[in-house]
């Protein structure tokens, strides 16, 4: 037995009582400190110290008994439960896991920053991908809200709450078009973004981004062209991609979105067959489409006879007094196709999504049916307890506060610290920042180098078919506020500053 780590003592609360006294000597090793702790508690583990099943120290206690920050005994639990050693039981705490799933923790790999690595979108928004599971990197450059934010104990309660009142019915299969419950709770919140819709009008899917996959399958096909905003969310490019369709540009005001006096002179003399838009609060640059010209577009292309694909995912994340209305509410003759899901706003990891296809919809349960069959059948009907007992409006009123507030804080470290030239286009929602930087700036070559410091961002090339936006970037701002990302803005500027210097 390690005496240096393990008192045969117990706490108050019958558990057993920790001695890591040495542990702040172990700051100067290669391990960071929460990796230190975490390996210190599995060796109770495979010394049967702490045996299976075995509740261990809370969050709390175990900081107070180590004397380091709760961000570290945070961090350290977070690890083992992503490597299988122990498991969160609501309202009870952690708990030893009855099997491991690893014997080591091993060290972050590197992540490759060499151009040979880097020919496509493809390979940058996989290496985003990557550097956001290193909890090691600060997360500037992925599209995900901070895990902190997410009602996870709640969610839990009612995950296990829903399981046990349905029973058997959470092994089946659903319904090709979704959960009934969930899609009556949908209708019924429908009146807050449209014009009000029937249940039946309401496809469930795998996210937002099925359902977009879904519509763009059921009124285009491969060589097709699609007109999406510059810049738009770098997920959209990859699908139109994988689809084998084309991507046509279409620029965007900074502050009314889509240039529609641009869009309407396109379709007098190229080929479009859909229209692929983000109007609330687009990703990157946070723009919202005045109600006014939404009217216009919807019309505009119900002439043309040509399907608006309306991606809607952030539009429950606005700053002011009212959520902007969508598209939909303006189709009379069932052209909009409306998509979006609750993974930014409430659960990324359930993975529901809906649509309403318009007059698509036969077209779209079809392909949803030989795509995925149906949606999970638990986490839907989770997710429509949530939404009738009231919990979602309660989140959504704490995230976007919290969002605004971030934001705000980040856009007064590029105000003080970033070089003269640096522009940010205010949202009026969502949670990330367009950045416009120097001319002189490169913002792949920032990305390169900002990885070295274990910071992301975004680069401006992947929100282009074609490349373009070389001196922008994208900043997530959904991770709750810390010094730790405040000094990482600040280490961004002295990249930036750096590479005026060096251009």
């Amino acid at each position: 037995m390690n005496k240096n780590l393990y008192d045969s003592t117990t706490s108050n609360s019958g558990l057993p009582k920790l001695n890591l006294a040495q542990l702040p000597k172990l700051k100067h090793q290669s391990a960071k400190l929460y990796e230190r702790v975490a390996n210190e508690v599995i060796r109770l583990i495979e010394q049967g110290i702490l045996a299976r099943g075995e509740r261990i120290p809370s969050i709390r206690n175990l900081q107070k008994q180590l004397g380091v920050s709760l961000s570290t005994v945070v961090q350290a639990y977070s690890l083992l439960e992503n490597q299988g050693f122990i498991e969160a039981r609501p309202n009870s705490g952690y708990y030893v896991k009855v099997q491991p799933e690893k014997a080591l923790l091993e060290s972050k790999t590197s992540y490759p920053l060499s151009d040979t690595h880097w020919n496509t979108i493809s390979d940058i928004v996989y290496c985003l991908q990557s550097a956001a599971q290193n909890p090691e990197i600060i997360p500037f450059g992925t599209n995900i809200p901070g895990v902190q934010l997410f009602p996870t104990v709640k969610l839990n309660q009612f995950l296990i709450d829903t399981s046990r009142r349905i029973g058997e019915q959470a092994n089946t299969y659903e319904a090709f078009c979704g959960n009934e419950a969930l899609r009556y709770q949908l209708a019924k919140r429908s009146l807050q973004w449209s014009s009000g819709i029937s249940s039946e009008e309401i496809v469930t899917t795998a996210g937002c981004m099925e359902a977009i996959n879904l519509c763009l399958r059921a009124v285009a096909r491969p060589g097709d062209t699609i007109a999406i905003e510059s810049p738009t969310y770098y997920g959209i490019i990859l699908l139109l991609e994988s689809l084998g369709m084309k991507a046509l540009e279409i620029p965007t005001h900074p502050e009314d979105g889509v240039c529609l006096e641009n869009l309407e002179d396109t379709l007098k003399n190229k080929s479009v067959k859909a229209c692929l838009f983000i109007l609330n609060f687009n990703n990157p640059q946070g723009t919202c489409m005045p109600d006014e010209r939404k009217k216009y577009l919807v019309e505009m292309l119900s002439r043309h006879k040509i399907p608006l694909i309306e991606n809607d995912v952030l539009g429950s994340l606005y700053f002011g007094k009212t959520r902007p209305c969508s598209a939909k509410v303006f189709d009379k003759e069932g052209f909009v196709l409306l998509c979006s899901s609750f993974s930014k706003t409430l659960v990324p990891g359930y993975r529901v999504g809906w649509c309403v296809p318009g007059r698509y919809l036969t077209q779209v349960t079809h392909l949803k049916s030989v795509t995925s069959v149906s949606t999970g059948t638990l986490v839907q009907a989770t997710i429509a307890e949530f939404l009738q007992n009231g919990n979602y409006d309660k989140h959504l009123r704490l995230v976007r506060k919290t969002y605004s507030r971030q934001i705000e804080y980040v856009m007064e470290v590029i105000k003080n610290y970033f070089p003269s030239g640096t522009l940010v286009n205010k949202p009026r929602g969502g949670y990330v920042l367009w950045v416009e930087l120097p001319q002189t700036v490169n913002s792949l070559d920032l990305l390169r180098q900002a990885l070295t410091k274990h910071i992301s961002i975004a680069p401006g090339p992947i929100f282009s078919p074609t490349g373009k936006f070389s001196n922008f970037m994208c900043l997530n701002c959904a991770n709750p506020w810390s010094s730790n990302l405040e000094q990482g803005l600040i280490t961004l500027a002295d990249l930036v500053s750096q590479r005026m210097y060096d251009n």
